[in-house]
């Protein structure tokens, strides 16, 4: 299995996969290869909120089938990036709203990165539960959920995305994840992070998430920034 997080950062595969902040957030690929059984299954599998594409390639490079959906038609720059590694053949794509999935027992995985924050923007809680729900209907008995998502972090890191961040994106907090993953038979998550998002382009970002994965696992887990996970059916 490759180790996405000790590979090197200007790897352009891994950075199409990941987009941003990739030391860490590649950290999710080796948890979900881990406690995931995804390699040549020829699963039947939904990304959410994809923007370019980057988890619909990584699941069609393990032979698998992908619907590739965002709330509007995925960008231009996603079809390039899935044709240039020669997996268009295995990828559909969609308008798709989360809170409203057309699709009950059908995908063996859905995935998504970083998508619950804007979905329940300016306070709109409820939205985060409504998700889940929607992508539980969706999966099949036995299926899994792969998400990677923004965690509320420390004090530091609010302060920060209060000044120069998005102020009305919602980020998971640590003490809801039981409510929100109310409708799911087991979850299972680890957190990583906590400079690599202040880097304020990717290389200072590569520089940062290399001292995140000297450090984080000394810093509390309410402190950090991503929660990676599988929530199963």
């Amino acid at each position: 299995m490759l180790k996405y997080n000790t590979v090197i950062v200007e790897d352009k595969k891994l950075k199409d996969i990941v987009d941003w902040d990739v030391v860490n957030w590649a950290k999710a690929l080796d948890y979900w290869e881990k406690n995931a059984d995804l390699k040549n299954k020829g699963y039947n599998c939904l990304e959410l909120g994809t923007a370019n594409g980057g988890l619909s390639l990584w699941l069609s490079l393990h032979q698998n089938k992908v619907l590739c959906t965002d709330l509007l038609p995925p960008k231009e720059n996603a079809r390039s990036i899935h044709k240039k590694y020669n997996c268009d053949s295995n990828i559909e794509y969609a308008a798709m709203d989360a809170l409203n999935i057309p699709f009950e027992s059908h995908f063996d995985i859905v995935v998504f990165k970083s998508i619950l924050g804007g979905i329940s923007q300016n306070g709109k809680d409820e939205n985060k539960l409504k998700t889940l729900n929607e992508i539980h209907k969706a999966l099949k008995p036995g299926g899994k959920l792969l998400f990677a998502e923004n965690l509320e972090a420390s004090l530091f890191h609010k302060m920060l995305r209060k000044k120069y961040g998005t102020p009305d994106w919602n980020y998971v907090r640590l003490n809801e994840i039981e409510e929100i993953f109310q409708s799911f038979k087991n979850v299972s998550f680890t957190t990583v992070g906590f400079f690599g998002c202040l880097g304020r382009n990717e290389k200072q970002r590569n520089i940062l998430g290399r001292i995140d994965n000297q450090i984080e696992k000394m810093i509390p887990q309410k402190m950090h920034y991503i929660m990676i996970g599988i929530a199963y059916k």
